[in-house]
C-alpha cells in the first residue's frame, strides 16, 4: 500500500510542471476584432498601456478602487501619491491610475480584461492586426477623423495620437455603430465623443507616458521606450524595465495618508460617456478638472 501511494505521488509530481504550464489560448480574427473594439479608437499610447496592464488582470480591481478613491488628485500630487503609497501592482497597471474610468471599465468586465491580456500574451501580432482592422473600418465609414483632440495618421497603418501630447483623451463610442456602415439618421461626425481626457505631462514619465508607442509594421509594442517582451511562456518571470518605479511587495504597503473620496455617480457617468468631468470633491492636494476644456488650456 505504501509503495502504491509513493508511486502515485511521484506520478503527480511528474505531471505538475506540464499541468502548471497551460497551453496558450488561440483566438480567431473575428474574436480578436470584437475583443479590441472597445479600445481600438483610443490613442496609440493608451491602447499600448491597456494591453500591457491587461496581462495582470488580478491586479486591476484593486487598482481601480485606488484610482477611484484618489481621483481628486492630479498632476504632481497624484504622481507623488502613487509613489508614496508603495503600491504593489506592476508599473504597467500603475500607469493607468490617472484614468479611473479606464480601470473601472477593465474591472467591471474582468473576463474581457483577462481575455484581452491572454490574447496579447499569446498573439501580440494578431491583436495589433485586429486593432488596425477595426480602425480601418471606422475610418472608411467616416467616423474616425483628425480633430482638435486627436491626429489620425493615414499611411499603410492608422495611427491615433493626441493633438496635445500632454493631454490623453479617452474617446467614447459605440462599437456597434462605428465599425459598421452608417445607418439612416446616424450623424457620422458625432459618433465618437472626445470630451474627457487626462493631463499627464512629465510627472508620469516614470510609468512610461510619453514613451509608449507601436511599431505597427514591425509588430512591436514599446512601453516605457522598451519593447514589451512579456508573452505566454515567460509571463511568470518577465520583468519589464521601469527605472524610475520601485517595485514594492504587498507586505511593504504603508498606511494610507490621503483622504479617500470616491467619484460621485455624476462624475462616473460623465467619464464613461466621454463628457467633461468637473471635480466635485475637495479632499486636499492638487485638484483639477479632468475634462477636455481643462486639458487644452
Amino acid at each position: 500500500m505504501r509503495i502504491a501511494k509513493f508511486m502515485l505521488m511521484l506520478a503527480v509530481l511528474a505531471a505538475a510542471p506540464a499541468f502548471a504550464q497551460a497551453p496558450p489560448p488561440h483566438y480567431a480574427p473575428p474574436q480578436l476584432d470584437q475583443m479590441v473594439g472597445r479600445i481600438a479608437l483610443y490613442p496609440d499610447s493608451l491602447v499600448a498601456q491597456i494591453l500591457a496592464a491587461a496581462t495582470y488582470p488580478d491586479q486591476i480591481p484593486d487598482a481601480a478602487g485606488w484610482a477611484d478613491e484618489h481621483h481628486y488628485l492630479t498632476g504632481k500630487a497624484l504622481a507623488d501619491a502613487i509613489q508614496g503609497d508603495q503600491l504593489p501592482w506592476d508599473p504597467s497597471v500603475q500607469a493607468l491610475l490617472p484614468f479611473p474610468s479606464v480601470l473601472e471599465m477593465m474591472s467591471r468586465d474582468i473576463n474581457w480584461t483577462t481575455d484581452l491580456g491572454n490574447a496579447f500574451l499569446a498573439q501580440q501580432q494578431d491583436v495589433m492586426d485586429a486593432v488596425q482592422r477595426e480602425r480601418r473600418k471606422a475610418r472608411d465609414y467616416g467616423y474616425l477623423r483628425s480633430n482638435g483632440q486627436i491626429i489620425v495618421g493615414g499611411g499603410p497603418y492608422i495611427t491615433i495620437a493626441p493633438a496635445n501630447p500632454a493631454f490623453v483623451v479617452v474617446p467614447y463610442y459605440d462599437p456597434g455603430v462605428v465599425f459598421f456602415a452608417p445607418r439612416p439618421g446616424i450623424v457620422v461626425g458625432g459618433a465618437i465623443r472626445f470630451g474627457f481626457g487626462v493631463s499627464l505631462g512629465g510627472f508620469f514619465r516614470p510609468w512610461g507616458w510619453g514613451y509608449n508607442r507601436f511599431d505597427w509594421g514591425g509588430h512591436a509594442v514599446f512601453i516605457n521606450n522598451a519593447p514589451w517582451r512579456r508573452n505566454w511562456d515567460n509571463r511568470r518571470e518577465y520583468v519589464h524595465p521601469y527605472a524610475g518605479v520601485h517595485r514594492w511587495g504587498p507586505a511593504e504597503r504603508v498606511p494610507e495618508h490621503h483622504e479617500l473620496q470616491e467619484r460621485s455617480p455624476r462624475e462616473r457617468q460623465n467619464q464613461r460617456e466621454g463628457r467633461s468631468a468637473h471635480e466635485e470633491h475637495r479632499g486636499g492636494g492638487d485638484h483639477g478638472d479632468r475634462g477636455g476644456d481643462h486639458g487644452h488650456r
